[in-house]
């Protein structure tokens, strides 16, 4: 189901003000982990939630209320109110100064029932509704910046828009949701956030001398560069977009496609990653011999060997990568994609990420790879929904974007959505040339299509 096209309207947004942590915090400089401060960490993240008008709020400004809790909750998160600066070896820390983030309230002609069905990134007009902050070349510099950028958007419902963009090097997801989260249950009438920040950022420093362990080739280029590479290629006009909706007849389809020893083991996300990897490399039309690459992000959080104390809020994850050619991908059947992407997903383990940051130093923090690559980041547990300041439960909450990063387009989000028989599904929003979106099309519904024998 998609977002209705919204009608005209205009944003009148008041001019941003720095918003300082409540009560005084410390004055000192801590320095992020080597996986914080990688050249992929160096930009903003972008997210929107949306909420309706609550009788039991009539008269409450969300805007003051937001910007309230929002300075209680720099005080004990206070180096988000903090600035980064570079050392040597391009080595990010943070000033923890109480500079500030910026905020800005600003009004505008909808309601949130203007907005439809919105299930997926990209939120309709997300330009309107998040804070920029000024590039230089295209590129939004992170450094001597504010690390959160925050706008409330109050609607003639009496509902409201939250637009956060906050600096990926001093949060990942789930940290950013642990934030927001806490910053709800301040606005709720809490009297502090139910779980604690914990910085712990010693624990993804590099070993001394760093000594990588693994072959990284999520920041190994594959043979032959980007030339032969069409997704670097298009330019951004001659490009489609359509979100594709797996639900439990897709899945089922998938899973009846699956090898018999592993239709009981792989997951809803290991199917549907493998369905759009093939379905992509075959739709791009890779010559046979091409290597192709699908990386995804494995969350550390929870799993065996990783000792991450409670309230973590850093970057705490890896980008593990299935790779192949082309030729054996699309002509392998969808159980030989399933088994690279169960494999590579097992692959990262505290020593792994150890190894991350001992690349990351040794190598000067590079960019990973994007070429005949594509990157997944799974997100339909990330808990969006339940971001409530008070008025309810969003209406949409989610990434701004359909992707982001150094390449949108090659990045997307999976993210959990009603199709439109209102069950629960996968959502993937695909970007692809526009003449590539119709075969994508027809590989998926070929993979997803359940036999009636």
């Amino acid at each position: 189901m998609m977002a209705s096209p919204l009608p005209p309207f205009t944003v009148r947004r008041g001019q941003p003000e720095l918003v300082v942590p409540a009560a005084p915090t410390p004055r000192e400089v801590k320095a992020l982990s080597d996986l914080d401060d990688g050249e992929g960490m160096r930009f903003y993240s972008s997210g929107i939630h949306l909420y309706r008008g609550s009788p039991a709020k009539a008269g409450q400004d969300p805007a003051r209320v937001v910007r309230e809790a929002l300075a209680r909750a720099l005080v004990p998160y206070y180096p988000i109110a903090g600035r980064l600066r570079e050392e040597a070896g391009r080595k990010l820390v943070v000033d923890c100064g109480a500079q500030g983030v910026l905020f800005a309230e600003a009004d505008a002609d909808l309601t949130a029932d203007d907005f439809g069905d919105v299930q997926s990134p990209p939120f309709p007009c997300f330009e309107q509704f998040i804070l920029e902050s000024t590039t230089v070349a295209g590129v939004e510099p992170v450094l001597d910046r504010p690390l959160l950028y925050i706008q409330v958007t109050r609607l003639k419902c009496g509902g409201f828009i939250f637009g956060q963009r906050i600096c990926h090097c001093i949060v990942d997801a789930p940290g950013a949701m642990q934030f927001e989260k806490a910053v709800c249950e301040l606005a709720c009438g809490a009297d502090a956030p139910s779980v604690a920040p914990a910085w712990g950022r010693e624990l993804f420093m590099a070993r001394r001398p760093p000594r990588p362990s693994y072959p990284h080739l999520e920041y190994r280029e594959p043979a032959g560069g980007n030339a032969t590479d069409r997704m670097m290629r298009t330019p951004p006009g001659d490009m489609a977009r359509a979100p594709f909706a797996f639900g439990p007849s897709e899945i089922a389809g998938l899973r009846q496609r699956a090898p018999p020893h592993l239709r009981a083991t792989c997951s809803r996300f290991e199917l549907v990653a493998a369905c759009i990897w093939r379905s992509r490399a075959a739709a791009l039309e890779y010559a046979p011999d091409e290597e192709v690459r699908l990386s995804f992000i494995v969350n550390a959080r929870g799993r065996a060997g990783v000792p991450l104390p409670p309230g973590f809020y850093g970057n705490a994850f890896a980008y593990s990568v299935a790779a192949t050619t082309a030729g054996e991908l699309c002509g392998g059947g969808l159980g030989y994609a399933l088994e690279l992407v169960k494999k590579a997903k097992a692959a990262v383990t505290y020593d792994y990420l150890q190894s991350v940051a001992d690349l990351m130093v040794q190598e000067g923090r590079p960019l990973f790879a994007l070429s005949r690559t594509y990157i997944v980041s799974d997100i339909s547990h990330a808990g969006f929904k339940s971001i409530d300041f008070g008025w309810g439960e969003t209406v949409y909450g989610g990434p701004a974007k359909g992707g982001e990063g150094p390449l949108p387009g090659v990045t997307n989000y999976f993210s959990r959505a009603k199709n439109g028989k209102g069950e629960e599904c996968i959502m993937v929003p695909i970007c692809l040339p526009k003449d590539a979106m119709d075969k994508f099309q027809l590989e998926v519904d070929g993979l997803t299509l359940r036999s009636s024998s």
